[in-house]
């Protein structure tokens, strides 16, 4: 099983770990391994006042999607999914949540790993950092400053 894809509200973590787990039980899987990145509230001693997510769609929910599938064939790993918000977040809401259902822990850490670090570098989601110095646009993990006359 896997999905990719671009969101707007947060998930249900409750719900979605409960479905997995009973999903990939019977197959023999037991670590579910979940990332989930949220925003900062201070980033290089700055305060954040908030970040704009935005994404190229469709092909950002199609690289999300891409990157799933390819991991969710690795051996021992039953199930990728992978949701990255875009729109106005403020610091400690939710960004992008990873899960990864495997048989072991060793693959379901690892894959975990990989996906976020894909996800950083790979799909067209850009964010404004909106900061107490000033306005900054980030890609991947480029920053570069807003100049707003």
């Amino acid at each position: 099983m896997y999905e990719g894809k671009i969101i707007k509200d947060k998930i249900n973590l409750d719900q979605v770990i409960e479905n997995l787990m009973t999903k990939s039980s019977s197959k023999g899987c037991g670590a579910l391994v979940l990332f989930l990145g949220f925003v900062k509230e201070v980033v290089n001693d700055k305060k954040v006042y908030r970040l704009e997510y935005e994404a190229y769609e469709p092909h950002a929910s199609r690289i999300l999607n891409e990157i799933a599938r390819e991991l969710s064939c690795r051996d021992g790993v039953d199930a990728v999914l992978i949701y990255h918000r875009v729109g106005l977040l403020k610091p400690g809401e939710p960004i992008v949540y990873v899960f990864v259902v495997a048989k072991g822990r060793r693959e379901a850490f690892e894959v975990a790993r990989e996906a976020i670090e894909r996800v950083k570098h790979e799909p067209p989601i850009t964010k404004l950092e909106v900061r107490s110095d000033g306005e900054f646009w980030v890609v991947g993990e480029k920053r570069v400053k807003r100049n707003i006359k």
